[in-house]
């Protein structure tokens, strides 16, 4: 077969130099035809449209087309023309073919009809070749670049935290451990505690569940920072919106109190929505046509309001009344209560129909870092709040107080030996502080419309379930 250098799908489907050689390679998505012709739907993942390549049969043979069946891998050079059919404007007339591997479709998985989202969980490294699953990561990675650039474009710097950490920074405890010591034979002290002292870091580490604190330290001599990278929480929670690996944005800026961090989530959040529709503009489509009719508006909705600023507080209020009036939720509402996402869905989809932040939080259902305000009770934190998800970023300004911030460490048991070298930020030359973290397979599931957490990230780790 001639040597022809390869042009993407992506590439010859915007290309008007009709008459000229092409080669494309890819998979099969369908071969279709008659005994004169035939059409193979080709697919390279550069984009979510397949080229057409004609096939006459007296040039190639019936003999020779036969394995060339729906997940064959083919190289064809062929002449560019425009399209006779309609949906696409150019199609290729083969010349020559040459079959890379073939798929029996006696075994072959993906044939074409619908497959549930289950089922292709249960062969993830095969998913990743269907349409929907091509849209859906070629948006992630979008996002993950526009992310980037957002923050690169506002002078903030990209900032590595690490994976192995002593410290809980969430104080929720539910954390994968690090070891390389003999799990058959522990060595204990005389009350039944693990000795760590021959582990390798010579103490007890675990896999992070936040980058915030060491973001803080960034923050107080950088300025600005931003963190993106993978977290992990080993807590039980089999629902569509947790994962137990994940990845997650956090940026942390000093001299930026509680207002300021509002509008850097709502200008973020705001920017990587208008990046989806503006050049992720074929994947949001199919997706929109395929999974969710609502999805553009609801990508379009978000960015034409200002998010509404509302206090905990009047947001209890507001759902007390809506259980006043009838409002069957399956979680009791008082001040107080950590809001599931029902109660934040109420808020965004039917009360305001607009993402909403809500501040001031009771301080016992926020982490120990969090500026308390003067009234004792509450702190500075914020959620914002968005339709179908729920809570998509949590943030806060940050307690730049070290008597307060040491009596709460304090109050709350977290042992003093893994937070010295954070309170040491508000000993020398502490200053206000703000930051925020987006779990971005919750913002993913907003922009693609998939209803499930497991289906945004390539590979889903979640309570016994660890494959691929």
């Amino acid at each position: 077969m001639e040597t022809i250098k390869r042009t993407k799908i992506v590439d010859v489907l915007k290309s008007t130099d009709f008459g000229t050689i092409v080669n494309v390679k890819g998979w099969v998505r369908t071969r279709r035809g008659s005994k004169q012709i035939n059409f193979i739907a080709l697919n390279d993942g550069s984009t979510i449209n397949n080229v057409q390549i004609v096939v006459d049969l007296d040039k190639l043979g019936e003999e020779y087309l036969k394995p060339i069946t729906t997940g064959a891998s083919i190289s064809v050079n062929g002449t560019l023309v425009q399209s006779q059919g309609k949906g696409q404007s150019v199609e290729i007339q083969a010349n020559e073919i040459e079959i890379y591997g073939t798929a029996d479709p006696a075994t072959y998985p993906l044939q074409k009809k619908g497959h549930s989202m289950e089922f292709l969980r249960e062969i993830a490294h095969l998913r990743l070749r269907t349409n929907t699953f091509g849209a859906v990561f070629r948006i992630r990675h979008n996002m993950a670049y526009a992310i980037h650039k957002f923050f690169h474009d506002r002078g903030f710097f990209y900032f590595h935290t690490p994976i192995i950490t002593a410290s809980d920074c969430e104080g929720a405890g539910q954390m994968f451990q690090v070891t390389t010591k003999n799990l058959y034979n522990l060595k204990k002290d005389e009350n039944g505690s693990i000795i760590y002292d021959d582990d390798f870091f010579g103490k007890q580490t675990s896999l992070t569940v936040s980058g915030q604190l060491e973001g803080e330290l960034g923050a107080t001599a950088l300025g600005q920072i931003y963190t993106f990278g993978p977290t992990f929480r080993a807590e039980n929670s089999n629902t569509p919106r947790h994962l137990a690996e994940f990845w997650m944005i956090e940026p942390e800026v000093a001299f930026n109190d509680i207002y300021d961090n509002m509008e850097l989530a709502e200008e973020f959040i705001k920017y990587c929505v208008r990046w989806a529709l503006d050049n992720c503009k074929d994947d949001v489509q199919f997706l929109n046509d395929m999974f969710d009719k609502g999805l553009i508006d609801r990508l379009q909705g978000v960015l034409k309001d200002d998010f509404v600023r509302l206090p905990y507080t009047e947001g209890i209020k507001i759902l007390e009344e809506a259980v006043a009036k009838g409002h069957k939720f399956e979680f009791p509402v008082y001040w107080g209560v950590d809001l599931a996402s029902e109660h934040e869905r109420f808020l965004v989809e039917e009360h305001f129909k607009r993402p909403v932040i809500l501040t001031d939080y009771p301080k016992e259902i926020k982490a120990f870092y969090m500026k308390q305000n003067e009234d004792g009770k509450t702190v500075r934190a914020m959620d914002v709040l968005f339709p179908k998800i729920g809570e998509i970023i949590g943030g806060s300004e940050r307690e730049a107080d070290y008597g307060k911030l040491y009596n709460r460490i304090q109050e709350l048991n977290i042992p003093m030996k893994d937070m010295w070298w954070y309170l040491d930020t508000r000993r020398f030359g502490t200053v206000p502080h703000s930051g925020f973290g987006l779990g971005f397979e919750r913002l993913l599931l907003f922009v693609t419309g998939m209803s499930n957490i497991r289906d945004v990230i390539p590979f889903p780790r979640t309570p016994k379930n660890a494959e691929f």
